[in-house]
């Protein structure tokens, strides 16, 4: 079995463009997909992806860590995100070719089943952008939490903590406490709720007084409190709470994920299967994980091919602990790709079809053709005019 093709489609969902990644064989009908999207990237993913392919050609798809050897090590430069996204997309693919070829659902290549259903949440509105990204007051926080539970969901994440810099004020304290006491008072104690922080606070202090004003109503963890790269600090945020820490979605090497499990600085890893790699790399980083005593739970606000990946890639992962998606992120997210997932009492339960399981409408993702996808992070800036993290 031969790779004779590599090549992208790219669909617009507003906030981001999908990457859709085909890889094709020598065997009559036997291709594979798989999804490289990163938000306001798309133009050189989709180039890195063409850059990449030509080093793929000929090869046997099932070699799969051979593959990503060679597109690592081939291509001379270190990748950095874009091309460890456009690898994603392609590893990906590959395991689709490979499991379908066998008969066998992706999962079975990753180490077979270690549970019978997989935890998921999504985001406020159901993962629509204004709703996750400009809930910021109570009233708005309740009602899209509600909307939420009323589709099924027995969890959900929410982002209230304010732009912020190196200092947080009372007053933004005291308000994410009024939010956060709110959430739990609307949906009740056997809901999980989490809170994304999108490394919007500077310094280790003005993250643990956010903490702090979380901490009574038990989140099952905050995320991202510091920026990627701020490990130290990350540890001693770690140190001085009882607040699950998680992080990861930003972090899109091995060798990143292993400074963080060595500091000991977070229980709970986010990598996300579009970034890392692919399946191969975020297995060994869960193996990683597990040494270190730390959860996993994989980042995925992206499209529905990332979703059903996502799925595989928990059944056969044994220190998962939540899987996120966004199925609402547009009206329309469910008719680009038909796929296995089906959820029962908040949870996916395991598929059994052959590769991911997914069919992709090539007519239907042609009615969404790529655009300048929104620019949302520009609205973080000071009232002074200092720009800080989104």
């Amino acid at each position: 079995m031969k790779i004779t093709g590599i090549r992208t489609l790219v669909v617009n969902a507003a906030m981001r463009n999908w990457i859709f990644v085909q890889v094709r064989t020598d065997q009559p009908g036997l291709e594979g997909w798989g999804e490289a999207t990163l938000e306001w990237k798309t133009r050189a993913v989709v180039g890195a992806v063409e850059d990449l392919a030509p080093l793929l050609l000929g090869r046997d798809p099932r070699d799969l860590e051979q593959l990503v050897r060679v597109l690592t090590k081939h291509s001379f430069w270190r990748l950095g995100v874009i091309g460890m996204s456009a690898i994603s997309g392609i590893e990906m693919a590959c395991h689709d070719i490979f499991a379908k070829s066998l008969g066998v659902p992706v999962w079975r290549l990753l180490g077979g089943r270690t549970r019978d259903r997989v935890p998921v949440y999504t985001h406020l509105g159901m993962g629509e952008m204004t709703a996750v990204y400009e809930s910021l007051d109570e009233a708005p926080l309740v009602a899209r939490a509600q909307e939420v539970l009323a589709h099924g969901y027995k969890a959900l994440k929410a982002v209230f903590i304010p732009y912020t810099h190196y200092t947080a004020s009372p007053r933004q304290t005291d308000k994410v406490a009024r939010c956060m006491r709110a959430l739990r008072e609307a949906v009740g104690e056997e809901v999980e709720i989490m809170v994304d922080f999108h490394g919007r606070c500077a310094s280790a202090s003005a993250a643990l007084q956010y903490i702090e004003a979380l901490a009574p109503f038990r989140p099952l963890f905050v995320e991202e409190p510091l920026p990627p790269g701020e490990t130290l600090g990350l540890a001693a945020v770690k140190a001085k709470t009882a607040v699950p820490i998680a992080t990861g979605e930003r972090l899109v090497d091995r060798r990143e994920f292993e400074e963080v499990f060595r500091a000991r600085a977070v229980d709970i890893a986010q990598p996300d299967l579009c970034h890392v790699g692919g399946f191969g790399e975020a297995r060994k980083i869960a193996a990683m994980a597990e040494t270190a005593n730390c959860g996993i739970a994989p980042h995925n606000p992206l499209g529905p091919i990332a979703r059903v990946a996502a799925l595989h890639y928990d059944v056969a992962t044994p220190n998962l602990v939540i899987q996120e998606e966004m199925v609402g992120a547009v009206p329309w997210y469910g008719e680009v790709v038909r796929g296995p997932i089906r959820m029962v009492d908040g949870a996916w339960q395991v598929p059994d079809g052959p590769g991911l399981g997914i069919e992709v409408d090539e007519k239907a993702a042609a009615a969404h053709p790529f655009e300048q996808e929104v620019l949302h992070a520009t609205n973080a800036v000071l009232p002074d005019g200092t720009v800080v993290d989104w």
